[in-house]
């Protein structure tokens, strides 16, 4: 293992941590990785239950620079130790508390009180689940959330999507270039999908690529070692079924961890938290271009916490670095050194 290199000392007790972090997947880290790099005494506070939606996956074949793959945690783990290697402080407890009225901000987890000057927020989002017999017990082995990252070894297999929005149309839309069948299955008679969307699905209806079983719900997920039926519910009529099934995919929507940040931070109609214009603070910081930025100066946003879009551990860590990257900056220009 490489040897061990800080390079920022933590601060004295009850001083002000240059940068805290809050969450624990490949945005924090990332972040984490630029700041203790640049010189910033890091402190990250990952959760009780950390590292992401990663911990929760088995391969995964498209972070670059694994060509064999690599389970989420072995990767979570991984960039885990290249942090704690730069001289990152990890805490594994939960944020009870965040004032960002006051600068330094002030923090609680597990009653203790950290101050900050910056604090990147990278507390990402959480999949809608159906919350059905058998779901959880099966995530990963062949019920997944994410066609981009799974689709590939679902070839010439038989998939659905459950869903009716654009997510579940996009999963869709991925999976028919891989799979043998590609199922939608949607609880109402029509999709609230765009129209744009909707219209790409039925061309690939009428091509036989795509199925639709409408006012129909999966209610129990069938399989020991892997997912090998579905047992579904016709909503009208109430009866029961079992079918075949290989794969799938769960497109209902994703949750924001932001309950936290409400009346804090500018959050968007979904909760999201808003990354705002550039010129939002050229009174803070002149002629400087914080990319992840939030409604408050000197907080700073990455990863699914944001980004409702991609939603791929790569994009995630991209987004780490600017944060990242946009914390050193800001303190080079904007925060006195108490």
């Amino acid at each position: 293992m490489s040897e061990k290199q800080e390079f920022a000392p933590k601060p004295a007790e009850g001083k002000p941590w240059d940068v805290a972090i809050i969450g624990s997947g490949p945005a924090a880290l990332t972040a984490a990785i630029y700041t203790t790099r640049g010189a910033a005494s890091t402190l990250i506070i990952g959760g009780e239950s950390w590292g992401g939606q990663l911990m929760l996956t088995t391969t995964v074949d498209n972070f670059p620079g694994f060509p064999d793959g690599i389970q989420g945690p072995d990767l979570m783990n991984l960039i885990r130790k290249q942090v704690e290697r730069f001289g990152a402080e990890f805490v594994q407890k939960n944020v009870d508390e965040v004032n960002l009225e006051k600068v330094p901000f002030e923090l609680v987890s597990a009653g203790k009180k950290y101050l900050a000057r910056t604090i990147v927020i990278a507390t990402g989002a959480d999949t809608k689940w159906l919350g059905v017999p058998g779901e959880e017990k099966l995530r990963g082995r062949g019920v997944s959330s994410c066609a981009p990252c799974d689709a590939p070894f679902f070839k010439g297999k038989n998939v659905a999507v459950v869903g009716g929005g654009d997510s579940a149309m996009e999963e869709a839309l991925v999976l028919t270039k891989y799979a043998n069948t590609v199922t939608i299955i949607h609880r109402r008679d029509e999709f609230k999908a765009s129209a744009v969307m909707q219209q790409k699905i039925f061309d690939k209806e009428k091509e036989d690529k795509v199925k639709i079983l409408w006012n129909t719900e999966i209610v129990e997920f069938i399989g020991e070692q892997k997912l090998e039926k579905i047992k579904i519910k016709d909503s009208k009529t109430g009866e029961i079924k079992e079918v075949l099934m290989d794969g799938v995919f769960v497109a209902i929507g994703h949750i924001p961890a932001t309950g936290m940040f409400k009346e804090k931070l500018e959050l968007d109609e979904r909760g999201y938290i808003i990354r705002m214009p550039t010129e939002h603070h050229e009174d803070v910081v002149e002629k400087k271009h914080f990319h992840t930025k939030t409604s408050t100066p000197g907080v700073f946003v990455s990863g699914d916490v944001h980004d409702h879009v991609y939603r791929q551990a790569v994009t995630a860590a991209g987004f780490g670095c600017m944060a990242g990257m946009d914390a050193l900056r800001y303190l080079d220009k904007a925060v006195p050194t108490w």
